[in-house]
């Protein structure tokens, strides 16, 4: 039986070690917290994603929890429209799911195959040749055919192998939340809560978990927000954060106001934007008869303007567990960088184009960029969403 250890036990690397044990594999999966909780908020997936999680058996389960996501245009803080809604066609419309369902979900994908080790801080990398790969956490040592490297942005596998890839500041951070159904407000029916609205250097998204006074299709219904910022992460409590929140957004359209008003601090969850620069040389690098392999925002974190973190990571689950079942394993390897690295480029660089549109700051700019979004922001978003939509798993 081949073995596999994943390291991290995010969406990625839940989503592979599930794929990985439902095809035979002997799994360990290492997790650097001592519980294996997702945040309270929501995650997009566009097309490309929800075909990923299909191609990993995941179809039934995501089909149960998901709420599609209509285009709510894009306006200014005055409440003018730079972009109108448009129509969206059914194969190219993302979906919302709340994290924790999507976390349950992929929980369930692990099976019984997957044993689970919490508080197990990797240091060390074996990566010889004539040797199986390794890893270590200065205790003890978990070798096997493949290791995964599922670590997150800050990977201590990454660094060790491809050490010219640095993690950057995108500039800005961002807030998320969900506000539960009994808690959100009852908004007019004239009024709708998905959209975006976009400042100078601020920009504040919004969309619906399911139907108030339905279990919806999701089962952790309610309003999800995100608000993204300019500068550094804010040091204060969360009750501060949410004050200076509802201070920077005050007389943006409705409803941020009222959503903001809703929330409670302890929804909120506080993230600092951060990105890899250069990309790694390599997403593959075999090792004796196996290798080691970067997988999600180890692989090629990016800010999310255009939603695709979560998307590229279930792509990379499973290309990586469609070419183990086609494949060797030293062909697997290979063949995962041959795919992964330019498909992650293509993403990363229309990512980074609708980052400078998004972050736009100073009057003149702003004026030339507003003037502009109507034309610029639809063509982008339309390349953007054509790039994610061409992808499809390994036969």
């Amino acid at each position: 039986m081949r073995s596999a250890v994943v390291v991290g036990a995010g969406l990625g690397g839940m989503a592979v070690a599930g794929a990985l044990a439902r095809s035979g594999w002997r799994v360990t999966l290492l997790e650097r917290a001592d519980r294996v909780r997702p945040e309270p908020t929501a995650v997009v997936l566009w097309p490309n994603g929800v075909r990923a999680l299909r191609a990993l058996g995941l179809g039934a389960g995501l089909d149960a929890i998901a709420t599609p996501l209509p285009d709510g245009g894009i306006r200014r803080p005055d409440g003018q429209w730079l972009v109108q809604p448009r129509p969206t066609p059914a194969e190219r419309m993302p979906v919302v799911v709340h994290r924790e369902d999507l976390h349950d979900a992929l929980i369930a994908g692990l099976g019984d195959q997957v044993e689970l080790r919490t508080g197990v801080g990797v240091r060390t990398v074996r990566a010889v040749p004539g040797e199986r790969p390794a890893v270590g956490d200065g205790r003890h040592t978990f070798e096997a055919d493949l290791v995964v490297a599922a670590d997150g942005t800050d990977s201590e596998i990454r660094r060790q192998l491809a050490p010219e890839t640095t993690v950057v500041s995108s500039g800005c951070a961002a807030w998320r939340a969900v506000i539960p159904w009994y808690r959100a407000p009852q908004l007019p029916a004239d009024q709708s809560v998905h959209g975006e609205t976009l400042g100078a250097g601020y920009r504040f998204v919004a969309a619906s978990l399911g139907e108030r006074g339905t279990a919806g299709a999701s089962r952790r219904g309610g309003i999800y927000w995100v608000a993204t910022a300019a500068g550094a992460p804010r040091p204060e409590p969360p009750e501060i954060q949410l004050a200076l929140l509802k201070r920077w957004y005050a007389g943006w359209p409705a409803p941020i106001a009222t959503l903001l008003e809703a929330t409670d601090p302890a929804d909120v969850v506080q993230q600092e934007i951060r990105e890899l620069r250069p990309l790694p040389r390599a997403y593959g690098f075999g090792v004796g008869p196996g290798g080691v392999v970067l997988l999600g925002d180890a692989a090629h974190a990016m800010p999310p303007h255009l939603g695709q973190g979560a998307c590229l990571a279930f792509e990379d689950a499973a290309t990586l567990a469609g070419l183990l079942r086609e494949s060797r394993l030293p062909d697997a390897v290979t063949g995962y960088d041959r795919l992964r690295r330019p498909r992650a480029a293509t993403m990363v660089r229309q990512t980074r184009r609708m980052s400078a549109v998004l972050q736009t700051r100073g009057r003149l700019a702003l004026r030339a960029r507003d003037a502009a979004l109507g034309t610029i922001s639809p063509r982008m978003r339309s390349t953007a969403a054509a790039a994610a939509a061409a992808w499809q798993p390994p036969s």
